[in-house]
Protein backbone atom coordinates (compact mmCIF):
# COMPACT_ATOMS: atom_id res chain seq x y z
CA UNK A 1 0.00 0.00 0.00
CA UNK A 2 1.11 3.59 -0.72
CA UNK A 3 1.78 5.36 2.60
CA UNK A 4 2.98 8.59 4.15
CA UNK A 5 3.29 9.98 7.67
CA UNK A 6 1.45 13.26 8.23
CA UNK A 7 0.11 15.92 10.51
CA UNK A 8 -3.57 16.47 9.73
CA UNK A 9 -4.96 19.94 10.43
CA UNK A 10 -8.14 20.02 12.52
CA UNK A 11 -11.52 20.61 10.88
CA UNK A 12 -11.62 24.25 12.04
CA UNK A 13 -8.26 25.00 10.34
CA UNK A 14 -9.39 23.27 7.14
CA UNK A 15 -12.66 25.27 7.13
CA UNK A 16 -10.77 28.52 7.67
CA UNK A 17 -8.42 27.79 4.78
CA UNK A 18 -11.29 26.65 2.56
CA UNK A 19 -12.97 30.06 3.00
CA UNK A 20 -9.78 31.81 1.87
CA UNK A 21 -9.25 29.46 -1.08
CA UNK A 22 -12.82 29.94 -2.31
CA UNK A 23 -12.00 33.60 -3.04
CA UNK A 24 -9.23 32.67 -5.51
CA UNK A 25 -10.20 29.25 -6.82
CA UNK A 26 -10.75 28.97 -10.58
CA UNK A 27 -10.33 26.42 -13.37
CA UNK A 28 -6.79 27.41 -14.38
CA UNK A 29 -5.32 25.18 -11.65
CA UNK A 30 -6.05 21.63 -10.52
CA UNK A 31 -7.11 22.09 -6.88
CA UNK A 32 -6.67 19.46 -4.19
CA UNK A 33 -9.75 18.46 -2.23
CA UNK A 34 -10.16 19.69 1.33
CA UNK A 35 -10.36 16.09 2.55
CA UNK A 36 -6.80 15.62 1.31
CA UNK A 37 -5.22 18.65 2.98
CA UNK A 38 -2.33 17.51 5.17
CA UNK A 39 1.31 18.17 6.01
CA UNK A 40 3.31 15.22 4.71
CA UNK A 41 6.13 14.42 7.13
CA UNK A 42 7.64 11.40 5.37
CA UNK A 43 6.52 9.94 2.05
CA UNK A 44 7.08 6.19 2.00
CA UNK A 45 5.59 5.10 -1.29
CA UNK A 46 4.66 1.44 -1.64
CA UNK A 47 5.09 -0.44 1.64
CA UNK A 48 4.72 -4.21 1.85
CA UNK A 49 2.29 -5.66 4.39
CA UNK A 50 5.14 -7.55 6.09
CA UNK A 51 6.72 -4.23 7.14
CA UNK A 52 3.56 -2.78 8.71
CA UNK A 53 3.85 -4.20 12.26
CA UNK A 54 7.39 -2.87 12.71
CA UNK A 55 6.52 0.43 10.99
CA UNK A 56 3.54 0.95 13.33
CA UNK A 57 5.66 0.17 16.40
CA UNK A 58 8.41 2.56 15.32
CA UNK A 59 5.98 5.38 14.48
CA UNK A 60 4.32 4.87 17.87
CA UNK A 61 7.75 5.30 19.53
CA UNK A 62 8.46 8.42 17.45
CA UNK A 63 5.13 9.92 18.57
CA UNK A 64 5.76 8.95 22.19
CA UNK A 65 9.12 10.79 22.12
CA UNK A 66 7.68 13.96 20.55
CA UNK A 67 5.78 16.64 22.45
CA UNK A 68 2.68 18.28 20.96
CA UNK A 69 3.49 21.60 19.31
CA UNK A 70 1.59 24.72 18.22
CA UNK A 71 0.94 25.28 14.52
CA UNK A 72 -1.11 27.51 12.30
CA UNK A 73 -1.60 27.67 8.56
CA UNK A 74 0.41 30.62 7.29
CA UNK A 75 1.23 32.32 4.01
CA UNK A 76 1.56 30.80 0.57
CA UNK A 77 4.42 29.43 -1.46
CA UNK A 78 5.19 27.41 -4.54
CA UNK A 79 7.49 24.78 -5.97
CA UNK A 80 8.59 26.20 -9.30
CA UNK A 81 5.60 26.87 -11.52
CA UNK A 82 3.97 23.53 -10.77
CA UNK A 83 2.55 23.55 -7.22
CA UNK A 84 0.87 26.13 -4.99
CA UNK A 85 0.93 25.54 -1.24
CA UNK A 86 0.08 27.00 2.15
CA UNK A 87 2.85 26.99 4.71
CA UNK A 88 2.93 26.64 8.47
CA UNK A 89 4.01 28.82 11.36
CA UNK A 90 4.47 27.97 15.01
CA UNK A 91 6.90 25.41 16.35
CA UNK A 92 8.43 24.44 13.01
CA UNK A 93 11.44 22.93 14.79
CA UNK A 94 9.04 20.54 16.53
CA UNK A 95 7.43 19.71 13.20
CA UNK A 96 10.82 19.12 11.55
CA UNK A 97 11.85 16.88 14.45
CA UNK A 98 8.67 14.81 14.02
CA UNK A 99 9.35 14.59 10.26
CA UNK A 100 12.88 13.36 10.93
CA UNK A 101 11.63 10.80 13.44
CA UNK A 102 8.93 9.54 11.03
CA UNK A 103 11.52 9.24 8.26
CA UNK A 104 13.92 7.36 10.56
CA UNK A 105 11.12 5.07 11.77
CA UNK A 106 10.27 4.13 8.19
CA UNK A 107 13.91 3.51 7.25
CA UNK A 108 14.49 1.35 10.35
CA UNK A 109 11.35 -0.64 9.55
CA UNK A 110 12.85 -1.47 6.16
CA UNK A 111 10.93 1.01 3.99
CA UNK A 112 13.03 2.10 1.00
CA UNK A 113 12.85 5.87 1.47
CA UNK A 114 13.87 8.47 -1.11
CA UNK A 115 16.98 10.53 -0.55
CA UNK A 116 16.65 12.60 2.61
CA UNK A 117 16.25 16.35 2.08
CA UNK A 118 15.45 19.26 4.37
CA UNK A 119 11.82 19.25 5.38
CA UNK A 120 9.68 22.13 4.07
CA UNK A 121 6.32 22.24 5.89
CA UNK A 122 3.61 22.75 3.27
CA UNK A 123 0.05 21.80 2.47
CA UNK A 124 -0.46 21.45 -1.29
CA UNK A 125 -3.45 23.44 -2.55
CA UNK A 126 -3.18 23.18 -6.33
CA UNK A 127 -1.08 22.16 -9.29
CA UNK A 128 -0.59 24.21 -12.40
CA UNK A 129 -2.23 23.14 -15.62
CA UNK A 130 -0.14 23.73 -18.71
CA UNK A 131 1.97 26.41 -17.10
CA UNK A 132 -0.79 28.58 -15.66
CA UNK A 133 0.97 31.35 -13.68
CA UNK A 134 0.90 30.96 -9.90
CA UNK A 135 1.72 34.60 -9.07
CA UNK A 136 -1.92 35.81 -8.80
CA UNK A 137 -2.72 33.03 -6.29
CA UNK A 138 0.48 33.61 -4.34
CA UNK A 139 -0.30 37.32 -4.07
CA UNK A 140 -3.90 36.66 -3.01
CA UNK A 141 -2.95 34.12 -0.31
CA UNK A 142 0.39 35.62 0.84
CA UNK A 143 -1.13 37.23 3.94
CA UNK A 144 -3.21 34.23 4.99
CA UNK A 145 -2.96 33.65 8.74
CA UNK A 146 -4.87 30.77 10.26
CA UNK A 147 -5.83 30.45 13.89
CA UNK A 148 -3.37 28.53 16.07
CA UNK A 149 -3.98 24.87 16.91
CA UNK A 150 -2.09 22.11 18.65
CA UNK A 151 -0.49 19.37 16.54
CA UNK A 152 -0.92 16.39 18.83
CA UNK A 153 -1.09 13.33 16.54
CA UNK A 154 1.21 11.53 14.13
CA UNK A 155 -0.89 9.89 11.41
CA UNK A 156 -0.05 7.15 8.94
CA UNK A 157 -2.09 7.73 5.80
CA UNK A 158 -2.80 5.48 2.85
CA UNK A 159 -3.01 7.20 -0.53
CA UNK A 160 -5.43 5.53 -2.93
CA UNK A 161 -4.58 6.88 -6.37
CA UNK A 162 -7.32 7.46 -8.95
CA UNK A 163 -7.84 4.48 -11.22
CA UNK A 164 -10.94 5.41 -13.16
CA UNK A 165 -9.34 7.81 -15.64
CA UNK A 166 -12.01 10.39 -14.80
CA UNK A 167 -10.71 13.93 -15.42
CA UNK A 168 -10.26 15.79 -12.14
CA UNK A 169 -10.49 12.64 -10.03
CA UNK A 170 -8.58 13.09 -6.76
CA UNK A 171 -6.61 10.59 -4.68
CA UNK A 172 -8.50 9.30 -1.64
CA UNK A 173 -6.74 9.36 1.70
CA UNK A 174 -7.39 6.93 4.52
CA UNK A 175 -5.79 7.15 7.97
CA UNK A 176 -4.52 3.66 8.81
CA UNK A 177 -2.72 4.53 12.04
CA UNK A 178 -2.61 7.43 14.48
CA UNK A 179 -0.51 7.97 17.58
CA UNK A 180 -0.75 10.80 20.11
CA UNK A 181 2.30 12.98 20.63
CA UNK A 182 3.21 12.53 24.28
CA UNK A 183 6.92 13.41 24.60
Amino acid sequence: MRLFAAVLPPDAAVAELARAVRTVRDDRLTWTGEAGWHFTLAFMGEVGDQLLPDLHARLARAAHRTAPFPLRLHGAGHFGERALWIGAAGDLDGMRLLAERADAAARRAGVAMEQHRRYTPHLTLARSREGAPLRPYLDALADFEGAPWQADTLSLVRSNLPVGGVPGEQPRYETVGAWPLTG
